[in-house]
C-alpha cells in the first residue's frame, strides 16, 4: 500500500527558519520533522510518494530512494494549486488501489492511521474545544462526512479536520473543487464531499493530533513528540 504526503508547501508563517530549509525539514530534537512520519507509517504502507515544491531537492536528498524499509518516490508540484490539485498529481504512481495521504507538517498517532487502513474513504479529525482556527468535518447520524466548513466560521467547538484521508484510486476520475467559491485552490475535502456519491466517507474521530504551522508550535513540538512515537512502537 502507498502513502502520499503533501510536503511541497513554502511554509511562510516560519519566517526565517524556512529561508535555507523546507518546512518538512526542520528539526524536532535533532531529527527532521517529515522523518518521523515516514517511521509512524503503518507497517502495511511500503511505498511513500513525497509531493515536494519549495527546496525539494533537500528533501530528495535526505531520504532518497529508500527509508525506513520504504520505498519512496517523489513528484514536483509546481503550481501551488491546492491539497486537491496535489494528491492528484500522484496518479501515475499509484495506479489502481487505495492510498493513504498525509500533511507533511503534522504529527499523527500511527494507531489513528492503522484505523484508517480498514475503509476505501475516511477522513481523521481532531475534537476541538476550540476550532475557530481550523476547517470543520460535519458528519451524519453514523459517522459520515457530509460538509467540510473553511475558516472563517462560527463554529466555536467541532471536529477540526486534520488533512488525513483514505482514498481509493477512484478519486482520479473526480473532479476538482475549489476550496472556496472564487479561489484558485483545490481542496481535498471539498472534492470528497462534491463527488462522492454512493462512496461513505468514514469520519475518524482522534484525540491527539499537532499541526506545526508557526514557529511557536515547533517549539512546543520538541516536547510533546515522545506522544507521537514511543506510545505507538
Amino acid at each position: 500500500m502507498k502513502a502520499v504526503i503533501l510536503a511541497a508547501g513554502r511554509g511562510t508563517r516560519m519566517g526565517e527558519l524556512t529561508k535555507n530549509t523546507p518546512k518538512p525539514l526542520l528539526k524536532i530534537n535533532k531529527k527532521p520533522k517529515l522523518a518521523y512520519t515516514v517511521e509512524q507509517l503503518p507497517s502495511e504502507i511500503t511505498e511513500v510518494v513525497f509531493i515536494i515544491g519549495y527546496l525539494g531537492e533537500q528533501i530528495k536528498n535526505y531520504f532518497g530512494n529508500e527509508y525506513a524499509h520504504k520505498n519512496i518516490y517523489y513528484i514536483e508540484q509546481t503550481k501551488l494549486n491546492g491539497t486537491g490539485g496535489a494528491v492528484m498529481l500522484a496518479k501515475s504512481i499509484i495506479g489502481d488501489s487505495k492510498f493513504l495521504v498525509l500533511m507533511g507538517d503534522d504529527l499523527y498517532l500511527k494507531s489513528d492511521l492503522e484505523k484508517m487502513l480498514k475503509y476505501n474513504f475516511a477522513a481523521l479529525a481532531y475534537k476541538s474545544k476550540d476550532s475557530s482556527n481550523y476547517a470543520i468535518s460535519k458528519t451524519d447520524s453514523n459517522g459520515f462526512l457530509t460538509e467540510v466548513i473553511e475558516v472563517p466560521h462560527n463554529e466555536k467547538s467541532g471536529y477540526a479536520n486534520t488533512g488525513a484521508y483514505m482514498l481509493s484510486s477512484e478519486f482520479f476520475d473526480w473532479k476538482l473543487i475549489p476550496k472556496q467559491e472564487g479561489s484558485d485552490e483545490y481542496g481535498l475535502p471539498q472534492t470528497l464531499v462534491k463527488n462522492k456519491g454512493d462512496n461513505k466517507i468514514k469520519v475518524i474521530p482522534t484525540e491527539k493530533w499537532f499541526p506545526i504551522g508557526d514557529p511557536q508550535a515547533l517549539e512546543k513540538s520538541q516536547n510533546i513528540i515522545h506522544e507521537f512515537t514511543e506510545t505507538n512502537k
